[in-house]
């Protein structure tokens, strides 16, 4: 069966009296092309987590190049489905559940032994942070971390800290991952069409994170903080979020030559970590 052409996938999902829920962000790819370029760097070394396998069309991919796929798929309403298109693969296995509710160490610890570990998703933009915070911060033992997100998303997902498009969640990203963005998909690629284009974006597990950050918790609510109050200037919201005073703050700014009118985005995560480290060590006087 021809997973990438929409008569056959219409054909499939009509067998099955299956319907998209809206919830769930159902969007199934249309392009080999793009599955392929999703896993160019996976072969018989790699073990592969995916998550949301739709009707297999990642899944089919990743299956002829990994030597095991174990994929994660909430709605048990694609059970038949994927029984039917991932029927040809021995080294497939779908899990019918929450992926973060599902016991990851266990599944890498029971089917990946001796093998380098991925996770590859076609992710809906409700859940794409909470996913990928997940297996970022859990200390999951992978390698990398390739996702199918929102265009605008896979931008703000990539940037550094001190770019336009970084966020709260940049911090961590760049503490634990090296971020890129890959490609651009086209909205017309998937079925049904999204009303935007999406990204590939990956991500590289560092495997020895050592930034000499005193105080790693200080520093990402020093970033969150920033952040949460982006349009003022950073010593103000820096105090707000992290309860600590404004003396303080601007001390610690002009210990390190920063202008006391910048803003979250103008910070690198060098400064703030440099700005954490400060704060840290004032705190630490204090008690």
């Amino acid at each position: 069966m021809d997973l990438y052409n929409l008569h056959h996938i219409k054909a499939l999902l009509g067998r099955y009296n299956f319907n998209f829920t809206k919830s769930l962000g159902q969007n199934f790819i249309l392009s080999r092309e793009v599955c392929s370029k999703m896993a160019k760097d996976i072969d018989e070394t790699y073990g592969v987590i995916e998550i949301g396998p739709g009707i297999g069309s990642l899944t089919s991919v990743l299956a002829t190049k990994a030597k095991k796929v174990i994929s994660i798929e909430i709605d048990t309403s694609l059970k038949p489905i994927l029984q039917e298109t991932l029927s040809d693969f021995d080294n497939v296995e779908i899990i019918f559940d929450d992926v973060l509710k599902t016991d990851i160490k266990k599944i890498i610890d029971e089917n990946f032994k001796g093998l380098k570990v991925a996770v590859i998703a076609n992710l809906p933009y409700y859940i794409t942070t909470d996913i990928l915070m997940f297996f970022i911060e859990k200390n999951f033992p992978i390698e990398k971390i390739i996702v199918l997100v929102q265009k605008e998303a896979g931008v703000r997902l990539t940037a550094k800290l001190g770019e336009k498009s970084a966020g709260a969640i940049s911090g961590a990203i760049n503490y634990y991952t090296v971020p890129k963005f890959e490609f651009v998909v086209q909205a017309s690629l998937f079925y049904p069409i999204p009303k935007v284009d999406s990204a590939v974006i990956s991500f590289d597990i560092k495997q020895n994170v050592d930034y000499n950050i005193s105080d790693k918790d200080l520093f990402f609510n020093i970033i969150k903080s920033a952040y949460l109050y982006r349009r003022k200037t950073a010593i103000n919201s820096i105090s707000r979020g992290c309860n600590i005073s404004k003396e303080k703050i601007i001390e610690t700014f002009e210990s390190l030559d920063l202008s006391p009118n910048l803003r979250a985005e103008n910070l690198s995560f060098e400064q703030f970590a440099h700005i954490s480290n400060k704060l840290h060590i004032i705190q630490e006087n204090i008690h």
